[in-house]
């Protein structure tokens, strides 16, 4: 944790994870006004086989924005290329999502391998004590559980506690996120007052890797459009509707662009890869009364869940839902809603919450629409 101490921390030494960002730049003026050793980092991919250019956290106006920041701060900066880290863990992981029929998140992802995977370890070797970032997050140490636990910004128009479910829990003693009491508001003031040059700079909510034309031209260049298989849009009964283009193309809950003429609304409620079928049916179909979630992270709590009655969000900036969460076999759990919720989306994450703690979270292998009993795990 960040301590007031400048004669203690000016033993320590802290990498900052500069994306060139007004966020992650503040971040590294905090650090230094608190007497660490500060170092800027920022990580690099090329992005030119996206067929389209944009400006991207890690592409070359970041790093440019980054580097001028730091020389602002009078602090060293260095690139770090993670290509290939990137290409295999994240892109890999999007685009097999994606031709599967499901809708991947991957900020989280990125979050797990890259910035508190890969540049984690990084920095380590570098003999860093600390990562830094400019998450809106917090990270405090619970003496009635003795451990560390992940929690929720203050802000809650930037809390980024959803995406960063799947750090590893061995980590948070390492990690710093000193936005994690400030709102947006508060950082720009440190930014006027540090003299950073991109104190106004927007703020970016796109996927860094994905071109301005869209994720869709994006798997096409990335894979070839000739790997988009049409297939049949199907209503509940298994009537033919007419051809879809691709189940890439489609999410759960898409109700625009489907080119059905059908004289009723109608929403994607359910792909099926193995079909190559698109389901379609009215809103109603949307509404689940549970799901089933894999690949488990819990990174402030232990395994297992028993029925546990817990707060949880499906999709980033959603209100709280409650649930009652069970651990069932091979990292996975079952969630049943108290109230049956809309457009669960398989490869998005599921993350739960006791007050302002991130307990744990994991990524949605499909919902559930039956009421029947809950099973525990003894």
């Amino acid at each position: 944790m960040i301590t007031q101490n400048k004669e203690q921390n000016k033993n320590k030494t802290v990498f900052v994870a500069m994306s060139g960002g007004v966020d992650s730049s503040v971040v590294a003026g905090m650090i230094k006004e608190q007497g660490y050793n500060t170092i800027g980092g920022t990580m690099c991919f090329n992005i030119s086989h996206t067929g389209d250019s944009k400006p991207s956290c890690c592409g070359v106006a970041g790093i440019e924005d980054a580097r001028r920041a730091a020389q602002v701060l009078d602090i060293p900066h260095y690139v770090f290329n993670f290509a290939d880290v990137i290409d295999e863990k994240i892109i890999g992981n999007f685009t097999d999502e994606y031709m599967n029929g499901r809708t991947p998140n991957p900020c989280v992802q990125c979050n797990q391998h890259l910035k508190f995977g890969a540049l984690y370890q990084k920095v380590k070797s570098l003999g860093a004590d600390y990562l830094a970032t400019g998450h809106y997050s917090k990270i405090h140490y619970s003496p009635a559980q003795k451990r560390f636990e992940l929690k929720k910004g203050n802000d809650p128009y930037k809390d980024q506690s959803y995406f960063l479910y799947s750090m590893h829990k061995d980590t948070l003693p390492s990690i710093l996120f000193p936005l994690g009491d400030l709102t947006k508001t508060e950082v720009r003031e440190l930014a006027r007052k540090y003299g950073l040059p991109n104190a106004e700079k927007p703020g970016s909510q796109d996927i860094c890797f994905v071109p301005s034309s869209g994720y869709k031209t994006f798997l096409e260049n990335r894979l070839g459009k000739e790997n988009m298989v049409p297939g049949p849009f199907k209503d509940e009964e298994g009537n033919v509707l007419g051809e879809h283009k691709g189940i890439a193309y489609y999410t759960i809950g898409q109700r625009d662009k489907l080119g059905l003429s059908l004289g009723r609304p109608v929403y994607v409620y359910k792909i099926e890869k193995e079909t190559n079928t698109v389901y379609v049916g009215d809103e109603s179909r949307l509404y689940a009364d549970g799901l089933i979630a894999r690949r488990m992270n819990f990174v402030s709590a232990d395994a297992p869940f028993k029925n546990l009655k817990v707060k949880v969000r499906i999709r980033y900036n959603q209100p709280e839902l409650s649930a009652y969460v069970t651990s069932l076999d091979k990292g996975s759990v079952e969630v049943r809603f108290e109230n049956p919720q809309k457009s669960v989306t398989p490869g998005q994450s599921v993350v739960f919450y006791e007050g302002d703690v991130v307990l744990a979270g994991g990524i949605i292998d499909h919902p559930v629409f039956d009421r029947q009993p809950t099973t525990t795990v003894a």
